[in-house]
């Protein structure tokens, strides 16, 4: 049997995900990251994006996270998420109509934080996109 680590995947408004993964992929601000059971400690911010959980029967669980951040323990892998969902949840049209917004809200611009706020949201949609990508190209899926 392979080696496993734990992995919990929590939200502020619920938990995820929690159990044994071969492996686990993220996206932190330095990079993509990948972690083994055994890995070095690490306390890293996660970009928005998507978390890759390896399941010991082979299968890939794909997350959505908006940010937040990653622990990594050597049995213990957490990812603390403002918001996180599966990807295989996440609403293309929805996300769609998001992005739209906030790319009409940067050209609408009346302040600097309404600015940045449009352009954090924007940043977000285009992640929950790519995730959303990643996931079709994996299943094969139109």
């Amino acid at each position: 049997m392979a080696m496993t680590i734990h992995v919990d995947i929590v939200s502020a408004e619920k938990a995820i995900f929690s159990g044994a993964a071969e492996m686990v992929f993220a996206s932190a601000v330095m990079g993509e990251v990948g972690i083994l059971p055994r890995h070095t400690p690490l306390l890293t911010q996660l970009r928005p994006g998507e978390v890759r959980v390896k399941l010991p029967e082979g299968q890939e669980e794909s997350f959505y996270v908006s940010g937040g951040m990653l622990e990594v323990q050597p049995h213990v892998v957490t990812v603390l998420a403002d918001t996180a969902s599966r990807a295989k949840d996440l609403d293309e049209a929805k996300v769609l109509a998001a992005k739209e917004r906030a790319e009409q809200a940067m050209r609408d611009k009346s302040s600097e934080f309404e600015y940045a706020q449009a352009e954090a949201e924007l940043a977000e949609a285009v992640a929950q996109l790519q995730a959303i990508k990643k996931l079709r190209q994996k299943t094969g899926v139109r």
